[in-house]
């Protein structure tokens, strides 16, 4: 059987696709190897009826939504390779070796971050550090924060400004700031550091200083770090997808590529800003093109339900 799409992740962004193409009875297929990236965080905000909530029970709820859409299958499983056979044929094969047949793909794979060189950082990470002050700046409110960035720690800054006006920055010896942009932070009492960072100390995930490598403690109860970001997969490579200017794949405003029957959605094309709700909705309007597409060609071309693989 050939489906109409087979989706390549299992977040926000894949699993509101998957429920707008069933909705909109299209044979759909979905990935999902459960290794998102916001994983690590206790809970996901910014999304009306959902604030707060876990990922796990938004997955949950996920699931059991578009489970009830019998044209939608979901597999727990890793997609190993894609080839282009042609520009209507697709074949997909899974890390057990498994070879599925689609019209089109979705890439919602995500991305996979890097977190700074700094020991221990993972055991804070998620609890009382965190990359957006969007989704975790109000549970951090009115707290000493420390903002930890080698680049872009100026505009960090002054969006954690939003927050907490008790701020230390520290660029971790790796970046130096311009020296206009440390006189506009400490004009605001925001104090800079750029020595190298020897450690975080702290329990249970909540950080209670930065150490710094001579030894001083700077006394910090949460804050924001900037990771490296790259794409969780390969496939936007292998496939000849160009990027956007913050390197996400470029799309159209419903997720075509500049790939025939390949498109993307979530923070995989869109890099920044990364919230559940703004790759939700991709995934909805990655959808709606997909839908128009396949109605199109279906009526424009010589194509048929029924020539199935």
């Amino acid at each position: 059987m050939r489906y109409d799409c087979v989706i390549i992740g299992g977040g926000p962004a894949g699993l509101n696709a998957a429920l707008v193409l069933g909705r909109s009875r299209r044979k759909t297929l979905i990935f999902d190897d459960n290794h998102g990236r916001n994983l690590v965080t206790r809970a996901s905000h910014g999304f009306i009826t959902r604030d707060g909530i876990q990922p796990s029970e938004f997955k949950r709820l996920a699931y059991e939504e578009v489970a009830k859409y019998d044209c939608v299958e979901l597999k727990k499983d890793r997609i190993a390779d894609i080839e282009h056979v042609t520009d209507t044929h697709y074949v997909l094969k899974t890390a057990k070796g498994e070879v599925y047949h689609s019209i089109k793909v979705l890439l919602a794979t995500g991305l996979k971050e890097e977190l700074p060189n700094i020991p221990d950082i993972e055991n804070y990470y998620g609890t009382s550090l965190f990359s957006c002050p969007y989704c975790d700046g109000w549970e951090l409110r009115d707290q000493p924060l420390a903002v930890i960035a080698d680049k872009n720690v100026f505009e960090l800054a002054k969006k954690v400004f939003t927050w907490s006006r008790d701020l230390v920055v520290f660029t971790d010896g790796e970046g130096r700031l311009e020296l206009e942009d440390r006189d506009k932070l400490e004009a605001k009492g925001i104090v800079v550091y750029e020595d190298v960072i020897d450690g975080l100390e702290g329990e249970e995930g909540q950080l209670r200083s930065v150490r710094l490598e001579d030894g001083t403690l700077i006394d910090r109860r949460g804050g924001f770090v900037t990771p490296r970001w790259s794409h969780a997969t390969p496939f936007a490579k292998k496939l000849g997808c160009r990027l956007n200017a913050h390197g996400g794949i470029l799309t159209d405003g419903y997720g075509r590529t500049n790939v025939w029957n390949v498109y993307s959605a979530g923070d995989a094309s869109l890099i920044v800003p990364s919230q559940l709700i703004i790759a939700a909705g991709e995934g909805s309007a990655a959808a709606i093109g997909i839908n128009g597409d396949l109605t199109n060609e279906y009526f424009d071309t010589e194509f048929h339900e029924e020539d199935d693989v």
